[in-house]
């Protein structure tokens, strides 16, 4: 059985650092992406992150130049620099295997919250 097992949140002030890690465990076949996907109260799903099976890297807008994802589709991790209250959310951990639509997601992880105050 395939899990993803998320670490890392926690709270943090304006500017401050966290880094979430994924792991995948259980008998899986190769993922297309391994990834972070958030969700705020009262707002939708969106995506973060990814790290493809080529070695790309994915990132959203609103996270670009202060987040960076390292890692592979087995092991992933997402340092997260210069956190704004507008990144609070819940995030998960998400496994693709399309190479022709990363935003199948598979896997998700159980989430994992990240409070920014100010």
């Amino acid at each position: 059985q395939v899990q993803l097992v998320e670490s890392g949140g926690g709270s943090v002030q304006t500017g401050g650092s966290l880094r979430l890690s994924c792991t995948a465990s259980g008998s899986i076949s190769s993922f297309s992406t391994l990834g972070w996907y958030r969700q705020a109260p009262g707002k939708q799903r969106e995506f973060v992150a990814r790290v493809t099976y080529a070695d790309t890297k994915n990132y959203a807008d609103s996270v670009k130049g202060r987040f960076t994802i390292s890692g592979d589709i087995k092991s992933a991790y997402l340092q997260m620099n210069s956190l704004k209250p507008e990144d609070t959310a819940v995030y998960y951990c998400a496994a693709t295997y399309s190479k022709y639509n990363f935003s199948e997601v598979a896997y998700w992880g159980q989430g994992t919250q990240v409070t920014v105050s100010l």
